[in-house]
Formats: structure tokens, sequence, C-alpha cells
């Protein structure tokens, strides 16, 4: 293996030579077993993830983000106008399979190829999905897309009090 160099002779990195920039996410559809991820659409997931979100009847889901809960349906489509169809973030509806129905959002996001780095962000579940294998699958379907599209880092943070 060799080792790229600064100009204080440090090892800073691995040489790849034939490593080129991945392509930015695309409209494409990830399809698994339990669930489908795919570029949400305010006229195809609005109805079901306010709903699907409004079971959460605390809003305890939406502690750790910026925004939410929302108390109409045309809340969170305004919401969805305004955020959900730039480049970055990169807006997804999570499908369960089972029901047909989205449950979920997700977005990749700080989309870098020139750095082969990629994050997930906007992570929020209803509670029918959380903790089960709908979300567990979106997850791996995002990673995979990243690592075989050519990402080198896929970075997923999260608040450190958000325990679950």
């Amino acid at each position: 293996m060799l080792f790229r160099s600064n100009e204080l002779g440090q090892n800073v990195g691995v040489v790849l030579p034939d490593w080129t920039p991945p392509p930015k996410p695309s409209r494409e559809v990830l399809q698994g077993r339990y669930c489908r991820v795919e570029p949400i659409d305010i006229d195809a997931h609005a109805a079901d993830l306010h709903r699907h979100f409004s079971e959460d009847t605390d809003g305890r889901g939406w502690s750790y983000l910026p925004y939410g809960p929302f108390d109409s349906l045309g809340d969170f489509r305004t919401w969805m106008a305004k955020t959900c169809f730039d480049a970055d973030p990169f807006f997804y509806a999570i499908i369960d399979d089972t029901t047909g129905c989205a449950a979920g959002m997700v977005s990749y996001m700080r989309i870098t190829p020139a750095h082969g780095s990629i994050e997930v962000g906007h992570v929020h579940y209803a509670p029918a999905i959380q903790r089960g294998r709908v979300t567990s699958e979106a997850m791996y379907l995002m990673m995979g897309w990243a690592f075989e599209a050519g990402y080198r880092r896929y970075e997923w943070k999260c608040h450190n009090f958000n325990h679950p």
C-alpha cells in the first residue's frame, strides 16, 4: 500500500491512483425486500407521511430535528415545498412495502463528490416502522448506494441525547 505524504513528510492518506469522484444522488429508486427508498414527492408522499408522523401524538420523534411536528397537512406540504427539493439535501421517502405507504423520510446531505464524502440526515420515522426491518433496510440501501457509487466516507451524525 502506498501512502501520500504532505510537505512535512507526514503520511496523510493512501494513494488512490484510479479513484474518481462519484456521481451525486439521482432520482433512482432503491428497492429492498421490505421497503423502497424513493425521491420525495409532495403529491405522492405528503399525505401518507403526515398521517403516519401524526401517530407520534406527543411529537417526541421531532425533538432532535429543527422542524416539526406539523399540525396540518397544509403546513407539512408547505415545509416540504420549501425544504425538500434542493440538490443538497436530497430527500427521499421510505415506503413500507407491506402497506405501500410512505412512513419515513431521510436525505443525503453535505454531498461532496470531490472528497468522496456523503452524509445521511433529516432522518424521521413514523412510530409504526421505528426500530424495525424497514428502517434498518432503508439505511442499508442508502449506505449501499453511496459505497457502490464510489463514496469513501458515509457519515451519520446524531444528537448525543437522542438515545433511541
